[in-house]
């Protein structure tokens, strides 16, 4: 096993992946920008090296730098994490020409999987179904009025290079085809250095489903189940859950089937997520792969019992899988709620500041994976994700009310976070009952000022018996104790339990 790993990331990810190392014995390098000096993942990392001021581009984006310091540091791996240069095969391919390993898949299969037009065209050839959609790039506005015309609005304008929601527009008229392209292209090449785009229909009513993969390099390919990621916003993920309600036994076997399918047919190795969409009729659709470890993979860690980074370092050791996919049970329902730094009562904008305080839910079937404490300055030169709540329960309708629980414990003081929208979400009838699908936000969320002071005051009066209730028990045991010939009165008055007796309360 590798005796040491530089982790190319930041924030909750790194963190993550520096847990995963330590366990198995492996010293961890961290990176980081001169904002992030104090980051909770420079903490506990082994090493940390800076890379750089803190704009993406001048920092966690520069391979050549990353790969210098593992290479002074005596790294013999790079474990990109998701988002930066995690799909950039570019840097894969240099990783590789350095002497290094990547952490991932192999140069050609992200080159293939990674481009997400490359990918449809290549699953398409399989004769698995996909999103219909353009076989090649737009890149004038008369041909993407072409193409949405013969698709059918609304259209989903999308970057090639493209994940996490960047470089994605909707658009459902011609007048907006033209200020949609631009924006798309311009987000899509200051995100990923690439302002290719092509467009697909937008299918109504549809479930965002996906499957996790793990591959060897012996060409052993299984999958962990599906994850329902249809709560979005501005398809950007919120909320994950694994199983998903509408996936029964056969249609899980189907879709696992041609999740593997696509894997092989690119010679897949290491962690990755087949993507697709799921119609109202349950007929699936490919839709992308994300040639890297995803956002939501704690979830299915939670039901199958796998350690999914331990899994990215073991293949990547060159291991084959130690699991057939006869000997993967899942158990029990587990939901992720994304912890962002925005303010959801004023249009989601993003909330910097420094933290105050935090306060982490613990408890039975809880797991936290947070990269901010109490004195850390969030800033806005990064993606507003700052923890994960994951919780775990028997059953969905458990994992729910846990969540509802955890979420009511979280509190994180000196920023806005998006914490009171999951609460909301949790206590809405359609999510409740299952009936989700990826217009849920947009269709179905009323959430407002008024809601939000409703909450606070709940939870002002709620403390506010509290207190009232203590003061009470404090001043009767003090007129009992003003009576009292005890030697140590004095100590009880200030409310030391253990000079208390059990009559005394």
């Amino acid at each position: 096993m590798f005796k040491k790993v530089l982790i190319a990331n930041r924030g909750e990810i790194a963190v993550r992946i520096i847990r995963a190392c330590k366990e198995m014995g492996i010293t961890a390098v961290a990176v980081y920008s001169d904002v992030d000096r104090s980051a909770l993942h420079v903490r506990y990392a082994d090493e940390a090296y800076l890379i750089g001021p803190a704009p993406a581009p001048q920092s966690y984006l520069r391979g050549d730098v990353i790969i210098d310091i593992a290479k002074h540091c005596g790294a013999e791996a790079i474990h990109p994490g998701y988002g930066f240069l995690a799909e950039n095969a570019e840097f894969a391919q240099a990783v590789v020409d350095a002497g290094l390993v990547f952490i991932g898949p192999g140069p050609a299969a992200m080159r293939a999987m990674g481009d997400k037009l490359a990918a449809r065209n290549t699953v398409a050839a399989t004769g698995i179904p996909v999103v219909p959609g353009t076989r090649d790039v737009v890149t004038t506005v008369a041909e993407a009025q072409a193409a949405a015309e013969s698709l059918g609005y609304p259209v989903l304008i999308k970057a090639a290079a493209g994940g996490g929601g960047k470089g994605m527009r909707e658009v459902y008229g011609s007048d907006e085809l033209a200020d949609a392209l631009r924006i798309a292209a311009s987000e899509a090449t200051a995100a990923f250095g690439d302002g290719r785009l092509y467009i697909e229909k937008i299918i109504g009513d549809a479930r965002h489903i996906e499957f996790q993969v793990l591959a060897d390099g012996a060409g052993n390919v299984i999958h962990l189940g599906e994850r329902e990621c249809s709560i979005q916003r501005r398809h950007q993920k919120l909320i994950e859950e694994s199983p998903s309600v509408v996936v029964d036994a056969d249609l899980r076997r189907r879709m696992g089937e041609a999740a593997v399918r696509i894997a092989k047919a690119v010679g897949y190795v290491s962690a990755g997520t087949i993507e697709f969409l799921l119609d109202r009729d349950k007929n699936f659709y490919f839709l992308e792969m994300n040639t890297r470890l995803q956002v939501e993979h704690p979830v299915t860690e939670m039901v199958s019992g796998l350690d999914i980074v331990k899994e990215q370092l073991r293949i990547a050791d060159g291991r084959r899988l130690r699991h057939s996919q006869s000997s993967i049970t899942l158990k029990g329902w587990a939901i992720e709620c994304r912890i962002a730094a925005e303010d959801p009562y004023n249009n989601f904008m993003p909330s910097v500041g420094v933290v105050q305080r935090v306060y982490e839910p613990s408890g039975p079937g809880v797991r936290v994976e947070s990269g901010v404490y109490a004195g850390f300055e969030v800033s806005l030169y990064y993606d507003p994700l700052i923890a994960k709540l994951v919780v775990w329960g028997e059953t969905r309708g458990e994992a729910i009310l846990r969540m509802r629980r955890a979420l009511r414990e979280y509190r994180i003081l000196g920023i806005k976070t998006n914490i009171p929208l999951h609460l909301h979400i949790m206590d809405m009838p359609r999510f409740i009952a299952g009936q989700i699908d990826t217009r849920f936000i947009e269709s179905g969320l009323n959430i407002s000022e008024e809601s939000a002071q409703v909450e606070q005051n709940r939870q002002v009066a709620a403390i506010t018996a509290t207190l009232l209730a203590h003061e009470r028990r404090r001043a009767a045991l003090a007129r009992a104790i003003v009576h009292s010939k005890e030697e140590h009165a004095a100590w009880r008055v200030a409310g030391r339990r253990n000079s208390l007796r059990p009559t005394d309360f």
